[in-house]
């Protein structure tokens, strides 16, 4: 039987020519350190795209700074040789933590600050009074005088960009403190990218989005709507969560199956995923979380190879999707929160996600710690109060519960409700 690969794709070789690491890798047996001195002598190009009406261009791939990045300095560096010139990061990862490292790369780095754009973010949960403070520690931790772009970080409604944040923020953009302005979002995406879309985009401020988008949420034609009318306004799309799974303990058959489809052209199904996000060519670049030279490896030649999907291939992503339905949060957080009384539901499974799929626990547990108990919500999240024991039924409780069933593929036993005592409504 043959060898040869009639669709070679990223194949062993073509993946570490991609990576400029040549054919001395392939003789390194145990050891990546000779590959990756040969990679920072032939750096590749990253593809760019330009961020919205901003103009400015930026690779297509992203570092996602949720990673102990103090200890990760030869991570930084690399990103860096093979073009991942887009850093992100925030407060809220690790406490300040992701900041410090990319401030400790800078303070021994200094002429490199030039070459990267730098993205952080805070959280409306302490306040937004406390935003000015907040923005100067970051700044500092991070060894830097300015931001290419700043977010409001995870909203899931228009309440925290009040009038008082816009005027801050354009006062830092007079200082030369920040050059872009913007907000994330996990929930609700769809609404809050048509509000800023019909907002104006720019004109009120609003210049980079950060957004969920994978194989779940981009075939959803609101979804494809409220990117339309960004791109219309001139807003820069930054994708995140683009591997988009759900908290599944092993992988489904169907997944399994399509891993081996794609592995037979030549890469992984997580490059695969990657790729179908990277067609949308409105998405200026995708944030990953790369915490390993292997993945961000993976992940550069993923964004550099110009082997595209064929049609085929993406239905297979459409059916895998259809099939994780049910145990993946999709973001909508209206839906499962009205069934559950309030409760948290978007919140515990991206704890499980974080816990399960990106092997990272204590990730997990930190946001299940931070899950507010009948307190006033912050603003920009709504009041969550769970209750103890069954809860009540109130009208219309058992058909909005059996929607979202029905709509998203939530089954009961993948919304972990026990954890606060309580169980689901009951069917009709």
């Amino acid at each position: 039987m043959s060898n040869e690969n009639p669709h070679p794709g990223l194949s062993r070789r073509n993946f570490l020519k991609t990576l400029g690491l040549g054919a001395a890798a392939l003789t390194v047996a145990g050891g990546a350190a000779p590959a990756l001195a040969a990679a920072a002598e032939t750096p590749g190009v990253m593809p760019l795209r330009t961020l919205g009406k901003t103009g400015v261009q930026v690779p297509s791939l992203a570092l996602g700074g949720m990673f102990d990045t103090i200890n990760n300095q030869l991570l930084l560096h690399k990103a860096l040789d093979w073009g991942v010139t887009y850093w992100d990061t925030a407060e809220y990862y690790g406490r300040g933590q992701s900041e410090e490292g990319y401030g400790r790369f800078l303070a021994k780095n200094p002429a490199r600050r030039k070459d990267i754009f730098l993205v952080t973010k805070l959280t409306p949960r302490e306040g937004l009074d406390t935003f000015p403070e907040r923005f100067e520690k970051s700044l500092a931790r991070l060894n830097t005088s300015y931001v290419d772009a700043f977010f409001v970080h995870g909203i899931d409604s228009m309440s925290p960009l009040t009038s008082m944040i816009r005027a801050w923020a354009a006062d830092m953009k007079k200082a030369g403190k920040m050059r872009h302005f913007g907000f994330s979002t996990h929930s609700n995406m769809e609404d809050l990218l048509l509000a800023a879309a019909k907002e104006g985009g720019p004109a009120a401020n609003l210049d980079v989005l950060m957004f969920t988008y994978n194989i779940h949420v981009m075939h959803k034609p609101a979804m494809q709507a409220a990117l339309a009318a960004c791109v219309k306004a001139g807003i820069g799309l930054v994708a995140m969560k683009t591997q988009g799974m759900g908290p599944a303990t092993s992988p489904s058959e169907a997944e399994l199956k399509v891993a081996d489809q794609f592995l037979k052209r030549g890469f992984t199904e997580k490059q695969a995923r990657l790729k179908a996000v990277w067609e949308n060519k409105d998405i200026a670049s995708v944030c990953s979380q790369m915490p390993s030279l292997a993945i961000l490896a993976a992940n550069v030649a993923a964004a550099r190879d110009k082997t595209a999907l064929s049609a085929a291939e993406t239905g297979s992503l459409y059916a895998l999707a259809c099939a994780e339905t049910g145990g993946y949060c999709a973001g909508c957080a209206d839906i499962c929160q009205n069934a559950t009384g309030g409760l948290p539901v978007r919140d515990v499974m991206r704890g499980l996600m974080y816990h399960r799929q990106y092997a990272e626990p204590g990730l997990g547990r930190e946001l299940f710690a931070e899950l507010p108990v009948d307190r006033a919500p912050a603003p920009g999240r709504r009041r969550l109060q769970p209750r103890r024991g069954r809860l009540p039924a109130q009208a219309g409780d058992s058909e909005t519960h059996a929607r979202g069933r029905r709509n998203l593929g939530v089954r009961e036993e993948n919304m972990p409700l026990a954890a606060w005592g309580l169980r689901p409504p009951d069917p009709p």
